[in-house]
C-alpha cells in the first residue's frame, strides 16, 4: 500500500470517528431534550461527560476537547433556562456550566495522557523484544558462520604454496569476517549480560608485551612505539588480561586505520592514583566535537573514511563496554598537535 493510500485510509477512518462522536452527542442531546421535564442538570452533565470520554478514547484529545465545547453549548441552549438561547439567567447555572466544561476538558486530557503513557510502554516493550530477537539472530548467525569461515581459511592457506595469489586475499578476507563474527558474538554476550570475566592480578608491562606480540605480524609494525611512564617501576592492575588486550588491540587497529601512512602510533602505560592508565595516540584526523559522544555507539562510523575502508563501527563500542565491565573507563581526548588519544583506565593493584 502506497503512502498516499495510507493517508487516505487514515483520513477516512478519522473522519468516521469524528462523525460518530458528533452523532452520539446529537443522539444524547435529543434523548435528554425529550425527557427534559424529568431529568435534572446533574443527569445531563453525566450523560454528556460519558460522551466526551467515549470521544476522547476513540479519537484522541482534539476530538475530546471539541466534543466538550459542543456539549457545553448544547447544555446551555437546551437545558438551562431560558431555553433555546445562550443566555444564563441564574448565576448558579454558570457554576454548573463551568464545572461541566472544566471536568470534561480535564477528563479528556487525563484519558489522552493515559493512552499516551500506555502507548509509550507498549513501544518500549516492543523495542525490547525486537532487541532480544536481533541479539538472538546475530548470535545464531555468528555461530553458524564460524565453521565455514574456518574451512575457507584452511583451504586458502593450503592453496598459497601453489602460487595462487588469490589464496592470500581469500585468507585475509576470511580473517576479516572472522573478526566481525567475533565482534557480533561479543555484542550479543554484552547485551545479554553473559560476558565471562577473569579478573586477576596482572603486570602492566606483560599486557604491553602481549600488545607488541599481537602487532608483530603487521607489515608496518615498526610504526608502533610502546613505552612505560616509569620503566623502573613494576606496576600491577586487577583486570581481565584477554579482554584488556582486546580493548588495546581495537584501539591500535583504529589508530593504524585512520593515521597517515608512516605516522607513528604511540602506546604508553603507567599508574595514576588508583588506576593503571593506557593511552593510545595517533596522528589521524581525530574526532569532531559533534561526533565524540557517538563514536562509542554500535555500528557508528565517523564521516571521514579510514584508509582501508574496513571499519565496521563496532570496535570502540565493544572496547568501552569491556572496560566498563571491569570497572574501568575508556575516553577520548584530542591530541596536542593533531590526532587522537584514547585513554583506558583499569583498577590498579599497586600500592
Amino acid at each position: 500500500m502506497s503512502r498516499q493510500e495510507n493517508k487516505e485510509t487514515w483520513l477516512r477512518t478519522h473522519g468516521l470517528v469524528w462523525l460518530a462522536a458528533f452523532l452520539g452527542l446529537a443522539a444524547a442531546g435529543f434523548a435528554l431534550s425529550v425527557a427534559r421535564p424529568e431529568v435534572g442538570e446533574a443527569h445531563v452533565a453525566l450523560v454528556f461527560l460519558l460522551v466526551v470520554l467515549a470521544a476522547s478514547a476513540a479519537g484522541g484529545r482534539t476530538l475530546g476537547m471539541t466534543i466538550s465545547v459542543s456539549a457545553f453549548l448544547i447544555f446551555d441552549w437546551f437545558f438551562l433556562p431560558p431555553y433555546n438561547t445562550l443566555v444564563v439567567r441564574n448565576p448558579f447555572d454558570w457554576l454548573v456550566l463551568i464545572v461541566f466544561l472544566v471536568t470534561s476538558v480535564v477528563a479528556a486530557q487525563l484519558l489522552y495522557r493515559a493512552r499516551s503513557e500506555r502507548a509509550a510502554v507498549e513501544r518500549a516493550e516492543a523495542l525490547k523484544e525486537a532487541d532480544k530477537l536481533k541479539d538472538a539472530l546475530l548470535a545464531s548467525l555468528s555461530h553458524d558462520l564460524r565453521t565455514p569461515l574456518t574451512a575457507i581459511k584452511a583451504l586458502a592457506h593450503e592453496m598459497q604454496p601453489l602460487g595462487d595469489e588469490r589464496a592470500l586475499i581469500i585468507e585475509e578476507q576470511a580473517d576479516r569476517l572472522n573478526r566481525l563474527v567475533t565482534d557480533l558474538l561479543d555484542v550479543g554476550r554484552l547485551n545479554a549480560g553473559a560476558l565471562r570475566l577473569d579478573i586477576q592480578l596482572n603486570a602492566v608491562d606483560d599486557l604491553l608485551g602481549a600488545v607488541v606480540q599481537q602487532t608483530s605480524g603487521r607489515s608496518d609494525e615498526r610504526r608502533l612505539k610502546v613505552s612505560l611512564d616509569d620503566p623502573s617501576t613494576i606496576s600491577f592492575g586487577r583486570f581481565d588480561f584477554v579482554h584488556s588486550l582486546r580493548i588495546l588491540g581495537n584501539l591500535i587497529d583504529n589508530a593504524f586505520r585512520y593515521s597517515p601512512a608512516g605516522a607513528s602510533i604511540e602506546v604508553t602505560a603507567g599508574v595514576e592514583n588508583d588506576s593503571v592508565v593506557f593511552r593510545v595516540k595517533d596522528r589521524g584526523p581525530g574526532v569532531a566535537v559533534s561526533e565524540r559522544d557517538r563514536v562509542f555507539t554500535p555500528f557508528y562510523r565517523t564521516p571521514g573514511k579510514s584508509r582501508d575502508g574496513q571499519s565496521t563501527g563496532l570496535g570502540l563500542s565493544i572496547a568501552r563496554r569491556l572496560a566498563e565491565a571491569q570497572n574501568g573507563t575508556l575516553t577520548y581526548t584530542e591530541r596536542d598537535g593533531g590526532g587522537a588519544t584514547f585513554e583506558l583506565r583499569l583498577p590498579s593493584a599497586s600500592p
